[in-house]
């Protein structure tokens, strides 16, 4: 019994012996072993591009409603909608034969004044009749062919034309249907859709910016200096054209807070048409800005920090002040300074005065922007 309580004892020693001479062995190892490895980059100043969108919608240069100038049925409807179409081109034509007899009888008291006047012509030379009476039949003859012009008028109006060069729109009225000057829905609308307008609009706030990062003296220079814009299409696609802003209302609409701008763009291939919606795209330049990206920063109680590298591969955190978010980057307003070396990736398993091994990376390397991989 007392043999088998020493074995045990032995045997309990001997393990707290290996045990103990191998974590002094590991401790040594972990005493030894370098700082981690992380990549650094040195911070160099780089031009970068920001775009702000704002929702647009798109009209045609010319948007020319088609309207009845005289009331009848619609008898033919001579177009199909999103044809090309000229000026004066006859788009339709209104029933006629009501107008027709009108003018017949409008014919016919012209040619019965016409003879008066013929007749009370001599009557007068001779002195046998007032002159008074020869006059009265002239105003009777002026005013019957003035009852005849406008019927032939009203018959010209039965033939609607398109007032210019363009493409019809929507057709909301078609045979047999009853118009008139006073129908509220136009015929049609024809659309010169070779340019195109992009009305958008700006807050107080982000018209001011606007205007501060444009160059000239007044509005319209600033207006002409201002940068292309793009024009995001409602299947995000960018479209291929370039436009630029042409005018500005340049008030505050009070009921929205907000002010009213055009861009146009030029439409060759009439992919755009009136309706269409789409997003403009305002360009803002930042000129030999700091940057840094996005995956080099942590997010402490709502700042932003990065870690800088210091004196014997030390890092330390440090409070940045964002300037703008361009794709994968920062643009840094304040926090930096050009030749600051920063930590680009790993910033989680770091903390403040941890000794790093620092692996140089380039920083075009690090600042390139990602592709979506879906859009």
């Amino acid at each position: 019994m007392k043999y088998n309580k020493l074995y045990t004892i032995l045997s309990l020693s001997i393990f707290l012996a290996i045990v103990s001479c191998g974590d002094k062995q590991e401790s040594q190892q972990t005493s030894q072993r370098p700082p981690a490895p992380f990549p650094i980059t040195q911070i160099q100043p780089k031009t970068v591009t920001g775009f702000t969108e704002y929702p647009a919608r798109i009209e045609g240069v010319i948007n020319s409603d088609v309207r009845a100038k005289a009331s009848g049925y619609i008898q033919k409807v001579l177009v199909d909608e999103g044809q090309k179409v000229s000026k004066d081109e006859v788009l339709f034509k209104l029933e006629t034969q009501s107008l027709s007899q009108d003018a017949a009888a409008a014919k016919a008291r012209i040619n019965v004044a016409q003879v008066e006047v013929d007749k009370l012509i001599p009557l007068v030379e001779k002195n046998i009749i007032s002159p008074v009476q020869l006059e009265t039949a002239k105003a009777n003859l002026a005013q019957a062919k003035a009852a005849y012009s406008s019927v032939s008028a009203n018959i010209g109006y039965a033939t609607i034309k398109s007032p210019v060069d363009g493409y019809v729109g929507t057709i909301n009225f078609r045979e047999g249907a009853l118009v008139s000057p006073n129908t509220a829905t136009p015929l049609t609308t024809v659309s010169n859709i070779s340019k195109v307008y992009a009305f958008f609009s700006l807050n107080e706030t982000q018209y001011l910016d606007f205007l501060q990062n444009a160059e000239g003296k007044n509005l319209k220079e600033k207006l002409g200096n201002y940068p292309d814009v793009n024009l995001i299409l409602a299947n995000g696609n960018t479209y291929s054209e370039k436009g630029s802003i042409q005018t500005s209302s340049g008030q505050v609409n009070q009921n929205t807070g907000t002010v009213s701008l055009r861009a146009v763009f030029s439409n060759p291939n009439q992919l755009l048409t009136n309706g269409n919606s789409g997003k403009i795209q305002i360009p803002t330049v930042y000129e030999n800005a700091t940057v840094v990206p996005q995956d080099a920063t942590f997010e402490q109680q709502g700042n932003i920090m990065i870690f800088k590298l210091g004196e014997n591969n030390m890092v330390a955190s440090t409070l940045i002040k964002i300037k703008a978010n361009i794709d994968n980057l920062y643009v840094v307003e304040s926090g930096l300074e050009p030749k600051d070396k920063i930590v680009v990736s790993g910033v989680g398993k770091l903390r403040n005065d941890m000794d790093i091994t620092p692996k140089e990376v380039a920083f075009d390397s690090i600042t390139k922007p990602i592709k979506p991989l879906f859009q």
